[in-house]
């Protein structure tokens, strides 16, 4: 849980930063790669919801964000829309609340069921773009694209670590 307004924006542009480059790397042959027959919910619908749920978040904050239409079925487009809402969003909560530490110990009801405090929203909306960051990444494979290391190398970034240490 965040304690502070600082710690919260230093550990989400560093998570926005991770999600930027998740989406860089998708194709728009890609986007229709499916989670599975029996749910036929695809990459680019999760990418798209990632999207969208910057904007959802920040405004159970009572900040006035605009969601983002799906604009169009292109990988660009995407990760477009994803800076964008992201700079947008961290312009107005950083005008806002700065300086308000004390408002993140304020109870709210996120989507007006869930009882949270502004500080545990804060923390959904991390954990809820990380979850589906992870979704794009084992999707991403299933398309034949390679998926950023994102907490650490990937396989192939593994490989070419090993093959650097064999040869000096």
């Amino acid at each position: 849980m965040y304690a502070t307004v600082e710690a919260f924006l230093n550990d989400w542009k560093e998570e926005a930063d991770l999600t930027i480059q998740v989406l860089d790397r998708l194709t728009d042959a890609s986007l229709s790669q499916a989670v599975s027959e029996a749910q036929p919910r695809t990459l680019g619908e999760i990418a798209w919801h990632i999207v969208q749920s910057v904007s959802v978040f920040f405004n159970q904050l009572g900040l006035e964000q605009e969601i983002p239409a799906v604009e169009e079925s292109s990988a660009a487009a995407i990760v477009n829309a994803y800076s964008r809402t992201n700079e947008s969003a961290i312009a107005e909560f950083t005008k806002k609340w700065a300086g308000q530490d004390n408002k993140l110990v304020e109870e709210v009801k996120l989507f007006g069921f869930i009882d949270t405090t502004y500080a545990g929203v804060l923390d959904k909306l991390v954990r809820h773009q990380i979850h589906h960051r992870g979704q794009l990444t084992i999707l991403m494979r299933q398309a034949g694209l390679v998926a950023p290391g994102v907490y650490g190398p990937n396989e192939e970034e593994t490989a070419a670590m090993k093959a650097a240490r064999e040869q000096s």
